[in-house]
């Protein structure tokens, strides 16, 4: 077992590598460590902000083409005929393949059992590839799309989950439109509802938010021989390459895949897609690389969504709050392929508070659109936009304070995994720590309805309101491999596949080699991100990426430390359980004798020393969970239904904090994002037509700096979770998105009255409802 010990006078406690062959885990750090916790610019902050940077976008190669998708322009359509031969004749085109190219058309799946080719006969969402071209500048690969000519059957279609289970609607597949169905449940809900003396149900819907990241999807693929390199924008190197080498029947070890940085994913490029195919395939057919990137429309038409949702809650509570019934229905758009249009939808319904009697029944629905993809917090947000409202209306209902509620409801274990104990009281800590924040009895007494002075005649007025959540995925887990070389001269490489989505993992990663060695975090060179050169990692996404690759980072300097020690014990002459580490040092536990890493004997003769760390399975007794609180105040014009956000205040217990900048750099973007669901953004589907309104930046209104709140406070619950994993680190990216929404809806709700079930609050819809003064409906 390690074990925390004394430094050297003035210095702070350390940890101890492991004894070789010792039983047990390495204790987590202590509460006080020398660079875990402050606040470090990114390891790669001058590249990003330079342009130095190579993203792979920027990817550019010798002999390069440029390749291009043509996709169906219907809803739902057949394609009878495609003629090609305009655009092959064309000067500067190098390569068209489409149906009509049998060596070229491979199998292809979206997954959830649906089997199809890359260039289908049937294009069931508008965008759905039908050619691709390659051509020795983009306006030429622009120009070859036009020329080609598609004959289709325009066949029809639905696009709204509301009506996608219509008795007449139009069936995506031959099957239906049902694509899978779940039940869930605890207790008797009957019964808990007849010992209830309050039960409230509302209906919810939430509009389909889309990731739209800013550097497309796409990548460069490059052949040699018969072995394929492919730059991809993505979240997970080794994911892309299984993908690619199942559809073109390759060997892993031929397909090699580099992601080193990545212009924003939120969920949207956890797989690759039928781009990604089109350029190795071009590339191959014509031998030169071929660069494929898609347009802003086409990853608006083509590369997931956070799905359309429809929700009915109904909830009872006793006369004290206490729960004694929950019953969640939703239904969520899959899309035209089986997506996980519902996937975690109920679980705040059925985690977040405790009742002892659950229901939760969710259908999966065909529309004829993009298939859904994993969005930050997929699931959570929609669930909690219902469940976080209903408990604000319970309590008004009840006449008690939204706080006090929740806090009358806090679980001691996660409800919806057979009650495992939660290894923190994190929720109730995010609760109470951001009500004190945020000033929550001051703010509900001083803004709730009331105008604002200087606004004109009370029709400015303020509100406040807070949602809670915890998050399923947040603790990470194996596989995961790191190995980590120490120099000679105290610097230090660290080879690790996972993907830096923007997020600071890099950074992160060398914080923590940091604090083992007593090193600057800018003295380790870290090497991530390629098949071909670093080590296995699951693809980063679900705010699972520092929980797996921390502690994995960690146990490859414990290795390197269990050697420095052999090494020291040698030249000090003491036993080896009297030498202990003391920063970039190495010591005697009386302290008489000293030796600086870079002064090992040993280590000068052999030049470098290597640690292997492995990510190891979690606990499996308990529930290792983040949970996060939000707080907002809310300025609202009845007049014009425009709502502006004041302040909003985060709380977030994801166990310990490695890098104070990211922390809250991550919480900023959460609030954005969740500020965008709640406001701003929603997919547009056409009527009559099924086609894609909002298909650019201009349509589809993405938040701004004026959108956001003036001021945004990270407060951080300080626990270090000791039971989670041997740094004490859980996942972050989703629990700062998912209470937004709730929040937001909340505080408008006490600044005019109005309970907004649906998304997004607007000024057209907002300002209609005030000026009817219409109650839930």
């Amino acid at each position: 077992m390690a074990q925390e010990k004394e430094g050297i006078e003035g210095q702070i406690p350390f940890t101890q590598a492991p004894d070789a062959g010792a039983e047990g885990e390495p204790e987590a750090w202590g509460e006080r460590t020398r660079v875990v916790g402050e606040r470090h610019p990114r390891v790669d902050g001058y590249e990003r902000v330079s342009g130095a940077a190579v993203f792979p976008s920027d990817v550019v190669l010798p002999g390069m083409v440029y390749g291009a998708m043509l996709g169906s322009p219907h809803a739902n359509a057949r394609v009878k005929s495609i003629d090609t031969s305009a655009a092959e004749g064309m000067a500067g085109v190098y390569a068209v393949i489409s149906r009509n190219t049998g060596d070229a058309n491979p199998a292809w799946s979206y997954g959830g059992g649906h089997q199809g080719r890359l260039f289908e006969d049937h294009c069931r969402f508008e965008g759905e590839a039908v050619a691709a071209v390659a051509a020795d500048t983009p306006y030429r690969a622009a120009d070859a799309l036009r020329a080609i000519v598609v004959e289709y059957e325009e066949l029809p279609f639905v696009s709204d989950v509301a009506h996608a289970l219509d008795e007449d609607a139009p069936g995506v597949h031959a099957d239906g439109n049902l694509a899978g169905e779940s039940e869930d449940g605890r207790g008797d809900v009957e019964q808990g509802f007849a010992a209830a003396d309050v039960v409230l149900e509302r209906n919810f819907r939430v509009g389909s938010q889309m990731q739209t990241p800013l550097e497309p999807h796409g990548c460069v693929a490059s052949w040699d021989g018969d072995r394929l390199t492919v730059w991809e924008s993505t979240q997970g190197v080794f994911a892309i390459q299984g993908e690619l080498a199942e559809v073109l029947d390759m060997p892993l070890a031929r397909v090699r895949v580099i992601g080193h940085y990545v212009g924003g994913a939120f969920g949207s490029k956890l797989r690759t897609d039928k781009y990604a195919v089109a350029a190795a395939l071009m590339a191959r057919r014509i031998n030169r690389p071929v660069k494929l990137f898609l347009t802003r429309e086409q990853t608006l038409l083509t590369q997931g969504n956070r799905p359309a949702t429809l929700m009915t809650l109904k909830v009872g509570a006793k006369k004290d709050g206490t729960l004694t019934a929950i019953h969640f229905e939703g239904t969520g758009a899959s899309g035209a392929y089986k997506a996980g249009g519902t996937s975690l939808l109920d679980w705040i319904a059925k985690d977040l508070y405790r009742c002892p009697n659950v229901r939760t029944h969710l259908k999966d629905v065909y529309i004829n659109a993009q298939p859904a993809r994993p969005f930050r917090a997929p699931g959570y947000v929609q669930g909690s936009w219902a469940m976080d409202q209903m408990m604000d209306e319970l309590a008004a209902e009840l006449a008690m304070d939204p706080v006090a509620l929740r806090l009358k409801n806090i679980p001691d274990g996660s409800q919806a995994r057979d009650d495992k104990p939660y290894t923190t009281d994190g929720l109730r800590r995010c609760i109470e720590e951001g009500a004190a924040a945020f000033g929550w009895q001051q703010a509900r007494a001083a803004g709730k309805g009331k105008g604002v002075a200087g606004k004109g005649e009370g029709h400015v007025r303020r509100g406040v309101g807070m949602a809670a959540a915890n998050w399923y995925v947040g603790d990470g887990g194996p596989p995961a491999t790191v190995i980590l070389r120490l120099y000679v001269d105290g610097t230090a490489n660290l080879n690790m596949g996972a993907s830096d989505i923007g997020t600071g993992t890099k950074t992160v990663m060398a914080m923590v080699v940091a604090e083992e060695f007593g090193m600057d975090p800018d003295a380790i060179q870290v090497e991530h991100a390629d098949t071909a050169t670093t080590q296995f990692a699951t693809p980063s996404g679900g705010s699972k990426t520092v929980p797996t690759e921390a502690p994995t980072v960690r146990r490859a300097c414990l290795a390197v430390k269990d050697q420095l020690m052999d090494m020291a014990a040698t030249q000090l002459g003491r036993p080896r359980q009297e030498i202990r580490f003391a920063g970039d040092r190495l010591e005697t536990t009386d302290g008489l004798e000293t030796v600086a890493i870079t002064d090992l004997d040993a280590l000068k003769n052999q030049k470098v020393v290597v640690g292997i760390g492995e990510r190891q399975p979690n606990p499996d007794d308990v529930s290792i969970t983040p949970f996060a609180a939000q707080f907002c105040e809310v300025e609202v014009n009845t007049g014009t239904g425009e709502v502006r956000l004041l302040r909003m205040v985060g709380t977030n217990e994801s166990g310990r904090v490695i890098n104070r900048l990211t922390w809250d750099g991550q919480l900023v973007g959460g609030v954005t994002m969740g500020a965008g669901f709640a406001q701003t953004e929603s997919r547009v589907l056409d009527g009559p037509t099924g086609k894609l309104c909002n298909k650019s930046w201009h349509d589809y209104k993405l938040p701004t700096a004026l959108d956001v709140p003036d001021e945004v406070v990270s407060a951080p619950v300080m626990l270090n979770d000791e039971e989670a994993n041997i740094v004490g680190a859980k996942g972050l990216g989703e629990p700062v998105t998912i209470p937004t929404g709730a929040a937001i809806a909340n505080a408008v709700y006490d600044a005019v009255g109005v309970r907004m079930l649906d998304t997004p609050i607007n000024p057209e819809t907002l300002v209609a409802r005030i000026d009817l003064q219409e109650g839930p409906q």
